[in-house]
This record gives structure tokens, C-alpha cells and sequence, in this order.
């Protein structure tokens, strides 16, 4: 996530929306140029996350608001505007699109349908829903934990709309899908590529995929969802998460208005003076894989009820906890619908949650290794948000996460 010029505007037509977001580069250690003594209590910890998110408006972006938690202790704070034509202040407690941190919601649902026994996670997705995609790729069925895990092997429908056109931003904006015709983009493209020069030597049948980030993946588990139970997608979360938790802020839209008070989204744009409004979007564009509107202090309680066992029994929350490489060299692993980071805190264990980037708005929500201490943090730009504001947010991180 870099700030794009104006003559850069190709690379930006051709942006993935709902990428997993890139978690800024970890700030220095306690300790280092003194900031140790500064966060060492809870009041220096505090002015030093309000200085992080008064940097990330700073260096450009409109608003960000955040919630800490340590042990039982909650801080909750904000920086800059929710709405630059009104000038409305971002607060705490507003609205936001949370984008691919949905998929911890919907892995957490499909992993409670595998303790009912509706489902098994080694099942065959053409068992559930035949027909949807092929019977094997690259030689071996494709299973539900192949897709809760980016092991699939069925590209990204993203990538394939973020070519659509000359604004495919915009054209996504006012999209109409159906969850069928989203996957159906990304099976296409599967044929195209077998049909390429050079593909058919390049897989080993029967080996184990790669990992690759597919949005796609998570279109098909809510549709394995509303298989499974007769019920939309959006019925179950409520009923299954949003309901026993009192989630009140959390929904999944079924109009292009965001609900309720929330955080305006914008992008800016090659060529444009202002910044362009993403607030209002198509509820299909992303339907699975990056739907949700939640707040900060909905999004730390989901994981934090994830964490003590609420909502997964034991061995599938060992399960979605099993982390696995995702490209060479990354801090960051993928389990069932969790990431895993480790650049954060120099000598403590990683810290997991999900990241979440649609136009308009980031979000990151990770939980330490022990529990104890959280951070949901959410701007209110995502594809052109500037590099200083990806520092600053590293040193929210540090101020909320690390043992100082």
C-alpha cells in the first residue's frame, strides 16, 4: 500500500480491491531513541497511540480511529475527520467496511457447521456443490479447508475485474453480481490459463498447492453456508456471532449505504483534485469474502470471544490456528481465515487477527499470543494511502500490542 502519483495511474486502475492489507513495517523496539521509558505505563502507551493516529491524518489520510485493549483495560481514541465535507470528526465508534477481515467471520461459521457434523473440513467442495467449480485442480479435489486456507488453486475473481475497463474502481462501485457469476469469472480464467503454452508441465498433480490469496475461496464458503443451512449468509453471522456477542454495530449491508454513523471512504484518484467518495457500494462486488460493516470495539470482542473459546471448540480452534508459510521470506502466515504476524514485537510471539482492504477504507485487527492485548485500528483510505501513514500506524501497533 503505497501512495500513487498522478503518473501512476495505471498501476492504480489495475489495484486489487479487497487484497489482504499490507501491515505496515514494524516501528522500532522499546527502548529504541528512548521511546521504552516514554510507553513503559499505560499513560505513556496512550499518548503514544493518540501520536500514531494524529501521524496517520498527517501524513494524509482523512480519519482513523482505533480501540486498545489491555487485560480489561480499553482505550478508545480518534484522529482527524469521519467526513471531509462536513468536517464531522471521526470517532471511535464509528462505522467502517472491516473488507477481509469478513473471512474470519465466515471461516469461524463453517468451522462451527464441521463440530455439528453437517460438513466435514476434508470434504470435497463438489460433494456440498457440484458442479461450481471443477472436479479436481491440478490433479486433486479441491476441500474446504483448501479454501479456508488460500490452498484452492482457483484464482482471484478481483484480479480478474480490476482489468475490466478504464475505472474498474468505479465500475465495481456500482456492480451488480451474483455469487455464482463472481466464481464463474474466476473458473474462466482457470480455463484460459490451462489453455497457455507451457501450463500443463508447469503443475505436479497430486502435490500440494501453493498458497495464494483468492477472494473467490470465501465466495464459495458462503455459499456452502447457505447450502448447508438453508439460510443466507447474512442470517447466520447474526445468528451465530453478532447476536450472542450484542455485536451492535456489526452488519452486512444489502444496499450500497454504509448504516448507521460511520467513517466516510476515500480514495485519491490520478488526475483528480479531490479525493473521491467510496462510501456507497455495491453489497454484491464483495459478497463473502469482504462484506461486513463492524466497529473497533465489535471487531476486539469478536476475537477476543474467538480467543476464549465461545465460539469454536478446541480442536478446530487448533485447527484455524495452524499457520502455514505464505510467500518466501513473510512475516506473515495463514491459517483457517487468521493471519499471523510477527515483524511487531521483537522477541515476543506473533500476533494473529485479519487485515481488511477495500476502496475507501483498511482495517487491522490482531490480538497478542497470550490474549491479554488487542488493536482494532481503521482509516478511512486504503489503495493511495500514503507511506508516512503506514509508519505511524506501525507505531500504533508497537504502542498497543508489544510488552513494553
Amino acid at each position: 500500500m503505497r501512495h500513487r502519483t498522478a503518473a501512476a495511474s495505471a498501476l492504480l486502475a489495475a489495484a486489487a480491491a479487497l487484497v489482504p492489507a499490507a501491515v505496515p513495517a514494524a516501528a522500532a523496539p522499546a527502548g529504541a531513541h528512548g521511546a521504552g521509558r516514554e510507553t513503559a505505563s499505560p499513560a505513556g502507551r496512550d499518548a503514544a497511540l493518540q501520536r500514531a493516529l494524529d501521524g496517520i491524518v498527517a501524513a494524509g489520510v482523512p480519519g482513523a480511529i482505533a480501540e486498545v485493549r489491555e487485560g480489561d483495560r480499553v482505550r478508545r481514541t480518534s484522529s482527524g475527520v469521519a467526513d471531509l465535507q462536513s468536517g464531522r470528526p471521526a470517532q471511535p465508534g464509528d462505522r467502517f467496511r472491516a473488507g477481509s477481515v469478513t473471512k474470519s467471520f465466515v471461516a469461524t461459521v463453517v468451522l462451527q457447521l464441521v463440530a455439528e457434523g453437517r460438513i466435514g473440513l476434508d470434504d470435497p467442495i463438489g460433494h456440498h456443490l457440484p458442479g461450481l467449480v471443477p472436479d479436481e485442480v491440478d490433479g486433486a479435489p479441491v476441500t474446504v479447508r483448501q479454501l479456508l486456507g488460500h490452498t484452492s488453486g482457483i484464482p482471484n475473481y478481483t484480479d480478474v475485474l480490476r482489468r475490466d475497463g478504464d475505472d474498474p474502481i468505479r465500475k465495481l462501485q456500482n456492480s451488480h453480481h451474483t455469487p455464482r457469476e463472481l466464481v464463474e469469472l474466476a473458473t474462466k480464467e482457470m480455463t484460459k490459463t490451462q489453455g497457455t503454452p507451457g501450463a500443463k508441465e508447469s503443475r505436479t498433480p497430486g502435490q500440494p498447492r501453493k498458497w495464494a490469496y483468492s477472494n473467490t475461496n470465501y465466495v464459495i464458503l458462503a455459499m456452502l453456508i447457505e447450502k448447508s443451512t438453508g439460510h443466507g449468509i447474512a442470517q447466520e453471522i447474526d445468528r451465530r456471532i453478532v447476536r450472542p456477542l450484542h455485536l451492535t454495530g456489526t452488519t452486512i449491508p444489502t444496499t450500497r449505504q454504509l448504516p448507521g454513523r460511520h467513517m466516510n471512504g476515500y480514495e485519491r484518484l490520478p488526475g483528480e483534485t479531490e479525493p473521491a467518495d467510496f462510501t456507497d457500494f455495491s453489497p454484491t462486488a464483495f459478497w463473502g469474502p469482504g462484506n461486513i460493516v463492524s466497529t473497533t470495539a465489535d471487531l476486539n470482542r469478536f476475537y477476543r470471544a474467538l480467543d476464549s473459546g465461545r465460539l469454536l471448540p478446541d480442536r478446530l480452534l487448533r485447527e484455524m490456528r495452524t499457520f502455514q508459510e505464505t510467500e518466501p521470506g513473510s512475516s506473515r502466515t495463514y491459517g483457517l481465515g487468521l493471519e499471523r504476524r510477527s515483524a511487531y514485537c521483537p522477541g515476543e510471539q506473533p500476533v494473529w487477527g485479519h487485515t481488511g482492504s477495500v476502496p475507501g477504507y483498511t482495517t487491522f485487527s490482531f490480538t497478542s499470543a497470550d490474549g491479554d492485548r488487542q488493536i482494532t485500528l481503521a482509516v478511512n483510505t486504503s489503495l493511495t494511502i500514503p507511506e508516512k501513514a503506514e509508519d505511524a500506524a506501525a507505531k500504533a501497533f508497537s504502542a498497543a500490542l508489544c510488552v513494553k
